[in-house]
This record gives C-alpha cells, structure tokens and sequence, in this order.
C-alpha cells in the first residue's frame, strides 16, 4: 500500500514522500535529483520495481512536487533526509538503506557522511556541483529530457534565488563507514564518469563500483537497463555482489 506521508525538517521545511508499505523488514529511501520527483514516471517505477523486496520511501525534496521550501542544490537537502530517515527509524526497520540519484546522490552522501545508514547506493554522483559538466547541447542530454519531461512536474520546480555554500561530496566521502554502491554511466553528458571513479577512489568504506558502458545519467540507467539495474541493486543490497 502506497500513501503519501508529510515530515518536517529541522530548519521547518515540510518535505512530501510515497510511502509504500508492504511490511518488509527493510527500508529503501529514494532521492531524486534536479527536476525529478516522487511523482515522476521513472521514479514511480523505481519504487514499485524495488518494492518487491523492500518498503520504499520516495522523497520530494525541496522546492520539488509537493515540498515546501526553494532547492539549494545539495546545500540544504540532507536535511530533508535526515527528516525521512528519522520518519522510519520509528518504524523498527532492520536496515534503512539510501539510494540516490545525481544530486539527491549528492545530498545522500553528505547526510552519510555524518549520519548512520546501513548502506548507500549512489547513482551518478557529482565529485563537486562546480564541475559538473552538463552539455545540454548533447542529444544523450536534450532528447532524455524530453522524452521525460512531465509539465505539471516541471511546473512545481522552484529553485533558490540564492547562492548557497555547497559541502562537496569530495570533501565527505572518505567520512562514510557504510557499505556504498557506485554506479554510473559511461557516456553521462551531465556527470561525466570521472565524477564517480574520482569518488569511489578516495571511499574507505566498504565498496563496490558498476560502470553502464553506454549508460548516460541517474535515473536514466534504470530507464535504459531496467531489468539489469534492480538485479544488480538487489543483489548488491543483499550481500551477494561484494
């Protein structure tokens, strides 16, 4: 059973998630990147394909879908993680996992990096929001937008008119105890490749790396390789890919 569910943040932010209930033992926690949202297409998909093996919560972030506040661009978004993460520590799960795309895979990181999950997937993440290439210009880029693109989505969108101090994940990722799963996409125009093997060199924990050879970004992989991405994620998350 899917049901919406609103938490607050500590800075007073209200942060709107799917809930799918189907009384697993096991949390996954989904965060989008830019412009996706729990309502979006692909990530409707993404919860109900990991739903079968885990309870899943899909998260708003801010100024996205239904969440209150304006996006920060990684500056601020740990907060709405650390919002939903306590939400199902009150629920006695055995494990709360994260899973998160580009730069909800940014935000994941930073929250574990100072917070415990039991493990951590991260798809497509930025070494640093600086250098994030983003050659819109490139038809891997331009025609994935479009074919994704959901007016009435796009048209909650509401990002910060401030610049705020970004935490990179290159300064953090070493922080992070926790099994981690890097995955990225070979030909990504958006976060290019080097992004995520400059990150899972410097990771102490516990690692593993999946490289898409004609992958390109986030939520994009599962979209192109759907069927390989919840095999590979459900056996990494079960232990038995090390």
């Amino acid at each position: 059973m899917t049901r919406g569910i609103v938490v607050k943040t500590k800075d007073k932010v209200k942060i709107a998630a799917n809930y799918n209930k189907k009384g697993h033992k096991k949390v996954l926690i989904i965060a989008p990147g830019w412009c996706m949202t729990k309502d979006s297409k692909a990530f409707r998909q993404i919860a109900r394909a990991f739903s079968s093996s885990y309870d899943t919560i899909c998260l708003d972030f801010r100024g996205h879908g239904a969440s209150g506040g304006f996006y920060t661009f990684s500056a601020k978004e740990e907060k709405d993680i650390e919002a939903v993460v306590d939400f199902a520590k009150k629920k006695n799960y055995d494990e709360i996992c994260l899973m998160g795309f580009s730069l909800g895979a940014a935000a994941s990181s930073i929250y574990a990096s100072k917070h415990k999950v039991d493990k951590l997937v991260l798809v497509s993440a930025p070494y640093d929001f600086d250098k994030i290439e983003n050659q819109m210009y490139k038809k891997e880029a331009w025609l994935e937008t479009f074919r994704k693109f959901e007016l009435i989505r796009f048209l909650t969108i509401r990002p910060s008119l401030f610049i705020h101090k970004k935490t990179k994940p290159a300064d953090i990722i070493d922080k992070i105890t926790c099994p981690t799963f890097f995955i990225a996409g070979k030909k990504d125009p958006t976060v290019h490749l080097w992004h995520t093997k400059e990150l899972y060199n410097a990771a102490k924990c516990k690692k593993t790396l999946k490289i898409y050879e004609n992958g390109i970004h986030a939520e994009d992989l599962y979209l192109h390789h759907k069927k390989d991405f919840i095999i590979s994620c459900l056996k990494w998350l079960n232990g038995d890919i090390n």
